[in-house]
């Protein structure tokens, strides 16, 4: 079956997200101390070598350097809040496969933008960096990305004591955390089965309208929005 190709390759929300991530990645990597000019030179160099003219603007008043200039922003807060960078910090960019059932039958990926190792303790803390809105701690209460990441950790490591979830949020320049009991992971991993099989079961997928369809690749495939294309 030939895949459908999108209307547009990526937006310039993703862009700047990808690129706060892999400056985020690239300083903690290096596990040695950098001046903030360093930091943002990478941002800039990184930002022109794989910006491209196509990117999706779905806010026609905003132009191009203002999500550049807010990258910059992000990066300047959130050096001077976490400088000098050198922490428990053991793997970035860590890839996790988490077994939903004992079969192995149903399984997921994701991956950890930054892991944290207390060793004294062995407690780890999952940190996630987003470009987004806040979000409320009861939003967060109830976040299955960074929950789902948890039970990977608690696959790979033995003997995991506590994990904390972090949340970065660089547009307010706030941190936020959560945790999750093991009876709270286990309900979770039968709550995201059963969506699956539910999904699978499903012969009919009704469209459904929100304010995130402009950020949509397929959109022009959309039945609601069709006749807008034509």
């Amino acid at each position: 079956m030939e895949k459908e190709k999108p209307d547009f390759e990526q937006s310039i929300e993703a862009f700047l997200g990808s690129k706060i991530h892999e400056t985020l990645d690239f300083v903690y990597k290096k596990k040695e101390e950098f001046s903030l000019d360093r930091v943002i030179k990478y941002f800039i160099e990184s930002w022109n070598g794989d910006y491209k003219g196509d990117l999706k603007i779905v806010r026609e008043d905003l132009k191009t350097e203002y999500y550049f200039n807010k990258g910059i922003k992000f990066l300047i807060d959130y050096y001077l809040k976490h400088y000098p960078f050198i922490d428990d910090t053991i793997e970035t960019e860590k890839k996790i496969c988490v077994y939903l059932d004992e079969d192995k039958e149903y399984s997921l990926i994701g991956y950890i933008d930054r892991l944290v190792r207390h060793k004294d303790t062995n407690d780890f803390e999952i940190h996630d960096y987003k470009t987004g809105s806040l979000k409320s701690q009861e939003e967060l209460d109830k976040d299955r990305q960074l929950a789902i990441y948890s039970l990977g950790i608690r696959e790979i490591f033995n003997n995991v004591n506590k994990v904390k979830l972090v949340w970065h949020f660089l547009d307010s320049n706030q941190m936020l955390s959560s945790e999750r009991t093991l009876e709270q992971l286990e309900k979770l991993k039968k709550e995201i089965l059963e969506i699956i099989k539910r999904i699978e079961s499903t012969e009919e997928f009704k469209p459904n309208k929100t304010k995130l369809c402009d950020w949509c690749e397929y959109k022009s495939k959309c039945p609601e929005f069709r006749n807008q294309h034509t």
